[in-house]
């Protein structure tokens, strides 16, 4: 062997070496151990008198207000299938599950690296990157108000909280553990979680049906009530802006329907028991193209999602094509596509609805779109990460 093939022989172990002890590196990471309170927070009674008729905005449900800007109808929802949370002690545990990248097939991805805090439980791109660094196909739906939702996902096709959980950490790209008795001997392998899980539910032993148990019971605590838009509801508005108000009469207005597709206090589809959109599972074609490459549940049929901190989880729709808030209403506002299946609303004299709004009208809306974020969501010691 002569010098250059030394060389070369000398090289290739060298890479040998370091991507063996990169493989180590990333599916040996140095895991930390979750900081609890010695109390643990709070997460039933809140839930208990949590309801949307308990809510100070569903006060406003099937009722007309009157504005300056004329009469405003808040449209009324159907009743929503409620996820209860059991108990204090399995919502403590699905926070540390939720955040603990043991979860992932190398160590690296937790349920929280595509639902951020301060994202309002969205991640702030189009495609999230999974445990082996390829891309999900779809954008990461934030969390406003799970437990009332009856339908997941962009295409709908879980109808219930606890059978969401499952997927995303058996999923290839996004956590990888397709094999849940691996997930089960890590869980059992780290020292923290005996107590959680004997605190939660009398027990050590770890299965697959407590730990989708403990996640959905602490994703159903996480809600949001606080925005700028219920707390005006006890005043008629009076701190909101002329804009905002403005911003508001356009969104439950006929001119816009806005209000017809997000509707009720949690502005998402009217999707429950002999609603407008039970038949679609909360989906609708907005015309987002002509031919779509991602069908969605069928026919370019996406998720109608909630509005609440919608200002904080762009970008937007299932491909996160939309950057801004203002991209989404130009959208609505003239460049709706006539695709085949376009849901009815938006279609007007045959062809696709053309709003024309005024620069100002849209500057409104928008204004009144910030009006739903709730920032105390955003830091709520009780939602955070427990291994920082």
């Amino acid at each position: 062997m002569n010098n250059f093939q030394h060389s070369i022989a000398f090289l290739g172990l060298v890479c040998l070496l370091f991507i063996g002890c990169d493989k180590e590196r990333t599916t040996n990471l140095e895991l930390k151990v979750p900081t609890l309170p010695e109390e643990s927070y709070d997460y039933v009674t809140e839930q208990e008198d949590l309801t949307f008729l308990t809510l100070p905005s569903a006060e406003l449900i099937g009722s007309i207000i009157e504005t300056e800007f004329g009469e405003i109808f808040i449209g009324s929802s159907a009743p929503k299938i409620r996820t209860e949370v059991s108990s204090n002690e399995s919502a403590t545990l699905g926070r540390v599950l939720f955040y603990d990248p043991i979860l992932s097939k190398n160590n690296s991805i937790a349920c929280a690296s595509c639902h951020a805090q301060s994202k309002a439980f969205s991640d702030g791109v189009k495609s999230s990157v999974g445990f082996g660094g390829a891309m999900t196909p779809r954008n990461s739906m934030a969390f406003p108000n799970l437990a009332f939702n009856n339908n997941f996902f962009w295409d709908s096709r879980q109808n219930s909280l606890g059978s969401l959980i499952s997927e995303p950490i058996t999923n290839h790209i996004e956590m990888g553990m397709e094999d849940f008795d691996e997930l089960i001997k890590k869980i059992n392998d780290q020292a923290y979680y005996p107590e959680l899980f004997y605190e939660a539910y009398g027990t050590t032993e770890v299965t697959q049906e407590n730990i989708g148990l403990a996640i959905t019971d602490f994703l159903a605590s996480i809600t949001s009530t606080e925005t700028t838009f219920d707390r005006a509801i006890e005043d008629d508005f009076a701190e909101y802006t002329e804009l905002q108000k403005l911003g508001m009469a356009l969104f439950f207005s006929t001119k816009t329907q806005c209000s017809s597709c997000h509707a009720g206090v949690n502005f998402a589809a009217d999707d429950g028991q002999g609603s407008e959109y039970q038949i679609t599972s909360g989906t609708a074609n907005i015309g987002l193209d002509v031919n779509y490459e991602d069908n969605g549940m069928t026919a370019g049929q996406f998720k109608i999602p909630s509005l609440r901190n919608i200002a904080l989880t762009a970008p937007y729709m299932h491909d996160g094509r939309f950057e801004t808030l203002r991209a989404v209403l130009d959208h609505y506002n003239g460049k709706v596509q006539p695709h085949a299946n376009l849901d009815d609303k938006l279609i007007n004299n045959g062809i696709p609805q053309r709003l024309n709004l005024s620069s100002l009208e849209l500057d409104a809306l928008e204004a009144f779109l910030h009006t739903l974020t709730d920032t105390e969501l955003m830091t709520n010691p009780k939602f955070s990460n427990p291994f920082l």
